[in-house]
């Protein structure tokens, strides 16, 4: 359903590629999903393609292709998330690719989203942060945004987190909650990655979509035209 599109930096004008995915319905408005430590992989591309069938003009831009151009995990192994890791300590864990992230944001019409899983969760919420022109940010299960507590977000944003979630333990949930009483946290009876197939909880990353949906929608995305 979609196609591979260029985008460039505005800092050093590097060309990063992106999924690009058209809106299948009346319009609602532009979204940037940010992948997780595995690259634009396939289940990424699915994803977008879900979300274009909600009405979303959908960009995946690949964050890591200043290192490895249209990286994207096929199998777990260990040597490969020796790599993803080092990617990920590369970008300060999102704090680096920003650019990537605002060049998505420009290419869209607005109102424009954002969505980000795992890693792309940290980069979600650093972007709500530092980005500008984002409407609402979804963040799903982003492990390092206790490293970047002291963000204050600019743009309207949710978390989603699982209960049982190794990657990001009790403390680290209460310290989210703690710094930012007034964050919506939603909690669900799931571990790491339940959108993701490593991990996928049917009732919880159902309910996380129709979250986001409705948060989205509260915050400008209405049914628009194509």
């Amino acid at each position: 359903m979609g196609e591979t599109i260029r985008l460039a930096s505005g800092e050093d004008g590097f060309e990063y590629d992106a999924y690009r995915a058209a809106p299948q319905e009346a319009r609602r408005g532009g979204l940037v999903v940010l992948h997780a430590i595995w690259g634009v992989t396939p289940h990424l591309r699915e994803l977008a393609d879900e979300w274009a069938e909600q009405g979303y003009e959908v960009i995946v831009p690949s964050l890591f292709d200043r290192f490895q151009r249209g990286f994207a995990a096929k199998d777990f192994d260990a040597d490969l998330m020796d790599r993803q890791m080092e990617f990920g300590k590369r970008t300060a864990w999102g704090a680096d690719v920003l650019d990537a992230v605002q060049a998505a944001i420009d290419a869209l019409q607005p109102p424009v989203y954002a969505m980000g899983f795992c890693y792309g969760g940290t980069v979600a919420w650093l972007a709500a942060s530092r980005c500008t022109g984002l409407s609402a940010v979804s963040s799903f299960y982003g492990g390092q945004i206790v490293e970047y507590l002291a963000e204050q977000p600019k743009a309207p944003i949710i978390l989603h987190l699982g209960k049982t979630d190794e990657l990001i333990p009790p403390k680290d949930q209460d310290a989210i909650r703690s710094h930012h009483p007034d964050l919506q946290v939603c909690m669900y009876d799931a571990g790491h990655a339940f959108v993701a197939p490593t991990g996928y909880h049917e009732d919880s990353a159902r309910l996380s979509k129709l979250r986001t949906l409705a948060f989205f929608a509260r915050n400008g995305g209405g049914r628009g035209e194509v």
